[in-house]
């Protein structure tokens, strides 16, 4: 399991302002999470990512496999850099999935960000071999690890090749986005499987996040509008960052779209 937090915003903000310096920032959920389903503290690596457009359209991502309190250079470099886009999180390795930072998210390639939180149960011997083998040549040259979060950023990758989606395009990003949740959860239901499948992507410019378990609700995941931390954006994270009483819920098996035009959530 991990915890999630992204930012899309008019103004850029300092990763520090996301990330660690919340009442109940990713720092502090890296020790004292409220929500956490399965496990206790997320103290397997973190990671953070980010987008400089004024560069390029790629995004910068910064991870390691110690914990976020450990890692003392990002407690240095996040007040100073500073993006309108962010997506960051603290891990707690599945079992059975090794504590290394090929598993640790986001996961970045091309334009996009991608992150995780949930488990497809005793991956490796179930429904890893089937996920991969439908990946295209170019997906799965791009494996680094053995985890299922990885393995879902890669069939998603393929979706978006396919139907040539390009950035800014919320529309067509969320539904290659639902398409691979769908196949995902096809396949561990035939599987016998449970399989919990809170994901968040992003390609600088939109974000989409879904709310989805095969079995029983999925694991907790708010969005604010316009907050008073941070106006003019829209924050997404596993849990409250904040005490502001704007947070909502992403209703279960639901999904949720951000762009300069809003946010809506609706039912997959």
């Amino acid at each position: 399991m991990c915890r999630i937090a992204a930012y899309l915003g008019k103004e850029r903000i300092p990763l520090s302002s996301l990330v660690l310096e919340p009442e109940h920032s990713l720092l502090v959920q890296s020790y004292a999470p409220k929500e956490m389903m399965s496990g206790v503290v997320n103290a397997d690596g973190f990671g953070a990512g980010w987008y400089a457009p004024e560069i390029d359209g790629e995004p910068a991502v910064y991870k390691s496999n110690a914990p976020i309190w450990a890692d003392r250079s990002f407690g240095s470099i996040a007040p100073r850099v500073r993006s309108a886009t962010v997506l960051a999180a603290v891990r707690s390795a599945t079992p059975g999935l090794p504590a290394e930072e090929s598993g640790v998210p986001p996961f970045a390639s091309g334009p996009y960000l991608f992150s995780h939180n949930g488990a497809i149960k005793d991956f490796r011997a179930t429904a890893m071999r089937r996920l991969r083998d439908s990946l295209s040549d170019a997906s799965y040259s791009g494996l680094l690890g053995v985890t299922d979060s990885e393995t879902i950023f890669a069939l998603l990758l393929d979706r978006l090749r396919d139907a040539k989606v390009r950035p800014g395009d919320a529309g067509a990003l969320a539904e290659a986005t639902i398409e691979t949740i769908r196949q995902v959860s096809t396949t561990c239901t035939k599987l016998g499987v449970p399989a919990s499948l809170n994901v968040g992507v992003t390609d600088g410019e939109a974000m989409v996040f879904v709310r989805y378990s095969t079995e029983g609700p999925g694991n907790s995941l708010y969005f604010v509008e316009d907050g008073e931390t941070f106006p003019n954006a829209v924050v997404i994270a596993s849990e409250h960052l904040d005490g502001n009483a704007g947070w909502r819920q992403v209703p279960d098996r639901h999904f949720l779209v951000a762009d300069s035009e809003g946010v809506t959530t609706r039912p997959l």
